[in-house]
């Protein structure tokens, strides 16, 4: 048999596929959010450093109560000798949440008495935020928090600035200064109130056996009158009593300034509230 010739050869057509490896550019952006929050977290240790070498023990206190409340029963931390002790009340789901724990005024409070206790609450808040402007700084003397009673306002003392003379139960401007601004708070609802003072644990003896348990109850009263002299009415004023050193506000440092204050507690919970 002949062989064919070339032009009766078959033509073979060959592609070749080149694959195109598309780069990322530069691992694409994931990097960028790495960065940054590593630089965050960076701020967030230098800033801890600067608080820890620029503040004292009862700030750092506050600052740590902010994040985690170790107060007992109350749910709203700080108050105390500066700003950074301050504190605040949030709201969660119209009822004011204070603390570790529990939210509202209780399990059998109604709609409307949690209703009024935010009110309160708010209230409260607000002159805090209002004295926080002001020169004297006030609002550094002032805590909110929480009891099974009601709200309580805590009026506390500090080394620098004491509220009383010392050993003795006269006011000084700082105390009134103090009381006409909370008065006016106090007024603008019907609840009643309880003012109860406390000492810190120093041992303290005057004429004729005047002790703490004196002492503190003779502050609270003072601080009573100067309700009363400011328009507060006497009918709303269910207890005045002195409790020495028995009910620290800071329980691991007793003799700490802070214990020697006035707590006003607005009474939200049981007969005694009004307006509920």
């Amino acid at each position: 048999m002949a062989q064919s010739s070339s032009s009766d050869a078959q033509h073979v057509t060959i592609i070749k596929r080149k694959k195109v490896v598309k780069a990322e550019g530069h691992h694409g952006g994931a990097w960028k959010v790495a960065y940054a929050d590593f630089v965050t977290a960076m701020m967030a240790f230098f800033l801890l450093m600067w608080l820890l070498n620029a503040t004292t023990e009862d700030q750092r206190k506050g600052i740590a109560d902010y994040f985690n409340p170790s107060i007992p029963v109350s749910r709203v931390s700080g108050g105390g000798a500066d700003g950074l002790d301050g504190s605040s009340l949030m709201a969660e789901d119209s009822v004011v949440k204070v603390g570790t724990g529990a939210t509202g005024v209780g399990d059998g409070a109604s709609l409307e008495q949690r209703r009024h206790t935010d009110s309160i609450a708010e209230g409260l808040e607000q002159l805090r935020e209002e004295l926080g402007e002001d020169p004297q700084r006030l609002s550094e003397h002032l805590m909110v928090k929480m009891t099974p009673e009601g709200i309580v306002l805590e009026i506390v003392d500090s080394e620098s600035r004491p509220l009383f003379e010392l050993g003795r139960s006269e006011p000084t401007p700082l105390m009134t200064s103090l009381l006409d601004a909370v008065s006016g708070s106090l007024n603008t609802f019907e609840n009643e109130i309880k003012i109860v003072g406390h000492t810190d644990n120093r041992p303290f003896r005057g004429e004729g056996g005047y002790d703490n348990w004196s002492l503190s109850s003779d502050r609270a009263n003072t601080a009573r009158q100067m309700l009363i002299a400011n328009g507060f009415p006497l009918a709303r004023v269910h207890e005045v009593s002195g409790r020495a050193d028995t009910d620290p506000l800071t329980p691991e440092d007793p003799s700490a300034a802070r214990n020697r204050r006035i707590s006003i507690t607005i009474m939200t919970n049981g007969p005694e509230a009004a307006g509920s």
